[in-house]
């Protein structure tokens, strides 16, 4: 391990993140609210830590191993949240512990959206877009990790690109360096955002929501600065706007690039995960949308279909926004829209759950196991976009199922022994794990009644979806630390 080296990139982001605290401050200033201090506050702080980090070893120039990248990805997600929780503690209003506020924080960056806080609308302005913020800095660090960084280590669902599928990345890399990709992806994700916020005032958001709900909507995050999330704005052109956009943030980033470039729809309409999202989350709407109109939920036809279509793609795409109480709808709408967050949104994308491509890759491998029960000599390879993936791919992907079903498995069993009901228990861990957020039964509006040791299961699933379980299993390994 070259710790010199990890000390220094870890100094270098804390450093950089303390600077995520100036805006909040400035918000607060503007709005009187009496938060700039605590926000001050976790500014020094975390800057301090990151100069004391980064300046005994400052003059270290050793390039950073596929290991050391392991633990500096993990670091930098717990250490972020853990810094970005100071701003709650420090802070009068809202009055909460520290594990309410790690847990926000994390649930902030790892774009998540389960909260611990209720009264959203009377806290004050800085917090209530500091919070968006967090969301929006977690889905940045997600999409430069995810089509970056994470490919160089072998893990992540990008790395699947490996193979000559079709789309836009054929060596991970939209552009020959990382820093330079990084750049790309930094430029398109604050383009998205701004298009986004200016669709939302257009709309009928003050600026104040606009931008705070711009920041969640492309994060795919789920935070609002209401209590009531989007029924507070009870707006059809509002609904419609984040509709679309929550379908954007869950396409692959690459691939918006690549379209970008090219000035087409061309890649899109080309790209076998993409159009297979795109027909995930219309089934998911459609089969809403009749059984609320069967059901006569809603008193009018177009109430059923705006809510339906609305809930279907917040859950689906794991945003997690609510325009109605979707855990009041009979079953089996809750858990169906519940099991479609497992599935998620596409690799390079800020979305969860356990991607798109690899749910493609599983179902075409059990119906090529199907075929050979029938015609046991045949050579059936399974192909993405007419292109063959490699078997090394096709195990890894059966690797990350049997490990996302037994975590979600055991962590359901630790959950439920906390003393929550089952429902609760299964739901929140689901919620988390996909990085979705709202769940059902006790946590179907916040996770302030779970108990301290629930939420600390429930940060481990959040960082364990958000990392994509290897990066943060391999730390466990021996291997890892030998040498």
């Amino acid at each position: 391990m070259h710790f010199p080296a990890i000390l220094r990139v870890m100094g270098m982001l804390l450093i950089l993140f303390s600077t995520s605290m100036l805006p909040p401050m400035v918000v607060s200033l503007i709005y009187h609210d009496g938060t700039s201090g605590a926000f001050a506050v976790g500014f020094l702080i975390t800057l301090v830590t990151g100069v004391l980090l980064w300046l005994p070893v400052s003059g270290s120039r050793r390039d950073i191993r596929v290991r050391d990248g392991f633990i500096i990805v993990t670091l930098f997600w717990l250490l972020l949240a853990l810094f970005g929780s100071l701003p709650f503690v420090v802070s009068e209003r809202p009055q909460v512990s520290f594990v309410n506020a790690f847990f926000e924080s994390i649930s902030g960056l790892t774009t998540t959206g389960a909260t611990v806080l209720s009264g959203i609308d009377q806290l004050p302005e800085a917090v209530r877009y500091y919070r968006q913020q967090l969301q929006w800095l977690g889905g940045m660090g997600i999409i430069v990790l995810a089509v970056a960084v994470m490919p160089m280590l072998g893990v992540g669902g990008m790395q699947l690109y490996r193979a000559e599928t079709p789309g836009p990345i054929k060596n991970t890399k939209l552009t020959p360096r990382i820093t330079e990709t990084a750049k790309a992806l930094w430029y398109l994700y604050l383009g998205l955002t701004a298009v986004c916020a200016l669709a939302y005032w257009l709309a009928g958001m003050n600026l104040f929501d606009a931008i705070g709900h711009s920041f969640a909507t492309i994060a795919i995050g789920g935070f609002s600065t209401h209590d009531a999330s989007f029924a507070y704005f009870d707006s059809d052109a509002i609904d419609i706007v984040a509709i679309v956009f929550m379908l954007l943030a869950g396409i692959n980033f690459a691939l918006h690039f690549h379209a970008w470039h090219l000035r087409s729809i061309r890649p899109y309409l080309a790209d076998t995960e993409a159009m297979t999202y795109l027909g995930i989350v219309l089934a998911t709407a459609v089969i809403s949308v009749v059984v609320l109109l069967s059901l006569g939920i809603f008193n009018k036809w177009y109430e059923a279909v705006r809510h339906g279509v609305f809930q279907a793609v917040a859950i689906a795409t794991t945003t997690g926004f609510t325009t109605s109480g979707y855990h009041f709808w009979p079953n089996p709408l809750p858990v169906l829209l519940l099991s479609a967050s497992f599935i998620g949104g596409c690799a390079g994308s800020t979305a969860g759950g356990m991607k798109v491509i690899r749910a493609l890759l599983l179902y075409k491998q059990g119906m090529r196991e199907i075929f050979r029960l029938v015609h046991p000599d045949a050579l059936m390879p399974v192909k993405v976009g007419g292109k063959p993936m490699a078997d090394e791919i096709i195990s890894a992907v059966w690797a990350f199922f049997f490990l996302y079903v037994f975590s979600f498995v055991v962590l359901s069993l630790a959950m439920s022994a906390t003393g929550v009901d089952l429902v609760t228990a299964y739901s929140a861990v689901a919620a988390c794990l996909n990085n979705l957020g709202p769940g059902l039964g006790e946590v179907s509006q916040n996770y302030a009644g779970v108990s301290t040791a629930g939420k600390w299961i429930l940060c481990l699933a959040m960082l364990l979806g958000r990392l994509e379980l290897f990066t943060l299993m391999v730390l466990f390994t021996r291997t890892l630390w030998r040498g």
